[in-house]
């Protein structure tokens, strides 16, 4: 998805909200059920965000509504390699947001480390809910 690759590259997920449906869904490598609606799907965008350093995707495919975004990144000492599985609506906004991510090593440092964000993740969840 041209538009959230763009906001990466730029490092600015601040108006990432505006790209997602209101009944978007992110699907985490590390939790077992899905996360639902737009403020949560956002507030989970930025708070990975702010987790990974070294972030650069290396290739996308795009097919239809479909996008495949393959990334590389660092979570704290540990290289992760994955990609963000990305589906849109007729109108162009994210319906879906999955994130795979290999090796074990960094699905477990990334999930240690969203982990320590998402108290913070949940409040800016609430309070762009109530906005």
């Amino acid at each position: 998805m041209k538009e959230f690759r763009e906001m990466v590259e730029a490092n600015d997920l601040s108006g990432v909200g505006e790209l997602l449906a209101d009944d978007a869904v992110f699907v985490s490598p590390v939790a077992f059920k899905p996360y639902q609606g737009k403020a949560v799907t956002a507030a989970i965008l930025r708070g990975a965000w702010r987790v990974f350093t070294d972030f650069r995707y290396e290739r996308e495919i795009v097919e239809g509504h479909h996008s495949a975004l393959v990334f590389r990144a660092m979570v704290g000492e540990v290289e992760v390699n994955g990609c963000d599985f990305i589906t849109v609506d007729d109108d162009g906004l994210i319906t879906e947001f999955m994130v795979m991510v290999r090796p074990l090593k960094g699905a477990n440092a990334l999930a240690e480390a969203m982990g320590a964000q998402f108290e913070q993740i949940l409040a800016e969840a609430a309070a762009e809910t109530k906005a």
